[in-house]
């Protein structure tokens, strides 16, 4: 007997043949994908289950898997506007250094996070101060969370120190090491913000614990600029002399890249973390998306955080991956809609060492699913689903997720949790203003 039956609805597997199922079933067993085929094969004899929910003009698909996040940054949404990001980031670390501390990060996380979950996400990797609240919001909420311990030289949020922030990290690894829900990971700020010695000593944490070292990386010009006149060497080349690339590495942005850049992040197996909102929003560029494919470098898609994008909007994100190369190079047929989906599910598992686990809907796997709505004006007609998906959807669209089996989203709203609450919180706390910041 089945824990959970879904039956009926258009399946999106994304597995290697990437098949689409019409009319399927899906039967969950201790947390994971127990059975998945056509209902054609048991048209007149379901299987027995605990719990079984009809599907009707409806799609299931894999959780999503937003590869770069600042969730706590949900706090700051629209404070700091029309700035380029060198500019922004002196706003930003002055706000978050106002009113940041433990309780408001949670808060903080609780709300972005939240945002996450109900448009669908259900891993996200996130890089703010600390991460031991991001993680406990993430397991109150049910979420899988990808974190760790941040490095900035300067003093960042709470005044620690380098040494500080090497504890925090250990600490961090360690204790997550073997979570089902936590994957442990090292969080250097930038090459920029964090000297050569530091970023090594961040690196051979992560490697001692093999946890994920994310990084963010040549994001602007200025910051190409930056680095060439100090070291002698752009950023990627920069952080592959030190020895920080690797299959491990999660490289966010990567907008101003060079083809020998590039073909340093395919030959280390490094992987880039895609955030073409923000990127935009800050003016900050666009990036080569289809060089990266061509290059077959895995390339993964993150919302970046709301103070950047203002939304934390997975499906708004896969669209502008689809469309700003076509836009970009005046081409319609390159960046495809089933390229970016991939994006957004199994090239995020494989970036996290957990394609294995999550990222697909596949037999073995952990039941993280997501079943999409198609009854809104915009759903109707519906041709193809992949399509519909990448440039159709929204996440009003989302109806229920379920995280290793457990439903975590109902109707479009979160069960076993009290968001409501957080905003309440979150509305009583002194905000800094933006006149308050200069």
């Amino acid at each position: 007997m089945y824990d959970l039956l879904l039956s009926g609805g258009t399946i999106i597997t994304c597995n290697n043949s990437f098949d689409i199922i019409e009319d399927g079933i899906i039967g969950v067993k201790d947390n994971k994908i127990s059975l998945i085929e056509s209902k054609k094969e048991n048209i007149n004899n379901l299987p027995e289950s605990k719990e079984c929910i009809k599907l009707d003009n409806e799609i299931v698909i894999p959780g999503l898997i937003n590869a770069h996040c600042h969730a706590a940054d949900s706090l700051f949404r629209g404070l700091v506007e029309n700035l380029s990001l060198e500019d922004w980031l002196q706003e930003v670390w002055k706000a978050e250094k106002a009113i940041l501390n433990p309780e408001t990060t949670l808060l903080g996380s609780y709300l972005g996070l939240a945002e996450n979950l109900l448009a669908g996400v259900t891993t996200v990797v996130d890089m703010f101060w600390y991460p031991f609240e991001t993680a406990n919001a993430s397991l109150d909420l049910g979420l899988r969370l990808c974190t760790g311990g941040i490095f900035i030289d300067f003093p960042g949020v709470g005044g620690r120190t380098h040494e500080q922030y090497l504890v925090e990290a250990s600490d961090f690894c360690s204790k997550f090491k073997n979570s089902e829900f936590i994957i442990p990971a090292v969080m250097p700020h930038g090459s920029y913000t964090v000297g050569p010695e530091h970023l090594q000593e961040a690196k051979k944490i992560a490697s001692d614990f093999k946890a994920i070292f994310s990084i963010h990386a040549a994001e602007t010009i200025f910051e190409q600029k930056d680095i060439k006149s100090r070291y002698g060497n752009t950023v990627i080349r920069h952080l592959d002399k030190l020895g920080l690339l690797d299959e491990k590495a999660l490289l966010a942005h990567c907008v101003h890249l060079d083809n020998g850049e590039m073909d340093i992040i395919k030959a280390t197996n490094s992987v880039i973390a895609h955030n073409p909102l923000s990127n935009l929003k800050l003016g900050s560029g666009i990036a080569p998306t289809l060089d990266f494919l061509e290059k077959e470098i895995n390339v993964t898609l993150g919302t970046d955080g709301a103070i950047s994008g203002n939304d934390l909007d997975m499906w708004l994100t896969m669209r502008l991956a689809a469309t700003l190369p076509k836009g970009k190079l005046m081409k319609p047929d390159i960046v495809t809609a089933k390229d970016v989906f991939q994006m957004a599910t199994i090239n995020g598992a494989k970036a996290l060492g957990k394609s294995s686990e999550i990222g697909s809907l596949e037999i073995g796997k952990q039941a993280d699913m997501v079943i999409i709505s198609t009854n809104s004006l915009h759903s109707v007609p519906l041709f193809d689903p992949l399509t519909h998906l990448v440039y159709s959807c929204s996440k009003s669209d989302v109806k229920h997720v379920y995280i290793a089996g457990k439903q975590c989203v109902k109707d479009g709203s979160i069960i076993n949790f009290d968001i409501e609450n957080v905003i309440k919180e979150v509305r009583k706390l002194k905000m800094p203003t933006l006149n308050s910041l200069l």
